[in-house]
């Protein structure tokens, strides 16, 4: 039955998502599973000096073959789920849409295909620009790739700046300075959307988050979030009317307006 077919569907993707979050987990671009282990068997006072490979600059630096990995995952996650994320508000309204740290451009591609009017950049650094060029251009691609770096560097004009598993990266004195960077850079009226894996206000899950929570907290200055952490990030750098969409997906989203 159709019921049938789609729960067999789900399952199948379930199974996907579970592959990639293990193979993300055991992957040699990070060096948090010997953090992880550390952490087990010291104290705070101990590991408090033991230094932490940031994910990115770790995947970044190492071989081509290392950074496709990497790259590889991040696009499936978005094949996946993106559709869901540039589904979850009407974004018709936004003619310029620039993907920050948009990795290989799977979820800009989603939405160009969403918001065909809609012109999409994505920007990240160079050797994350070129490697995409490289590998994961597609012959009917809308999207445009702009070299750069948003933390560093200028942030360009735009109606809407998505930020798609970034803020879980980095701790909030530096997503704040981010978020009012692309504040400042936003047209008026224009928004930030970010996709996120929400924890619930208590916490105490969904467990998958808890997962994610972990791995990052482990390997990055970040860690996962509820919605009210965002709503107040988010208002701190002076956006407005923060809306929340759990996708029912891995990842939720919430836009916010200038």
């Amino acid at each position: 039955s159709s019921k049938d077919s789609n729960g067999f569907t789900s399952f199948k993707l379930n199974v996907l998502k579970q592959r990639f979050l293990i193979l993300f987990l055991a992957s040699p671009c990070s060096a948090h599973t010997l953090h992880l282990s550390l952490s087990l068997s010291l104290s705070d006072h101990q590991l408090s000096s033991v230094p932490i490979i940031h994910l990115f600059s770790h995947s970044y630096e190492k071989s081509e073959e290392e950074m496709l990995k990497f790259m590889g995952l991040m696009n499936s996650t978005w094949v996946i789920d993106g559709h869901d994320i540039v589904t979850a508000f009407d974004l018709s309204s936004f003619k310029t849409v620039i993907d920050l740290g948009g990795c290989s451009g799977a979820l800009a591609r989603e939405l160009a295909k969403e918001y065909p009017s809609s012109t999409v950049t994505v920007l990240d650094l160079p050797a994350v620009v070129q490697t995409a060029q490289r590998h994961f251009a597609q012959q009917d691609d809308t999207i445009c790739f702009q070299e750069g770096d948003f933390f560093e560097g200028e942030i360009p004009p735009a109606d809407l700046y998505i930020l798609a598993r970034i803020i879980h990266d980095w701790k909030e004195d530096k997503n704040l300075k981010l978020l009012k960077k692309i504040h400042t850079a936003c047209h008026p009226g224009g928004g930030v959307l970010i996709a996120e894996a929400l924890l619930f206000e208590n916490r105490r899950g969904p467990t998958m988050v808890q997962m994610f929570s972990l791995n990052m907290l482990v390997q990055t200055e970040g860690k996962e979030h509820p919605p009210s952490h965002y709503t107040r990030l988010l208002t701190d750098a002076g956006f407005r009317d923060v809306q929340v969409c759990r996708t029912g997906k891995s990842y939720d989203a919430i836009l916010a307006l200038k």
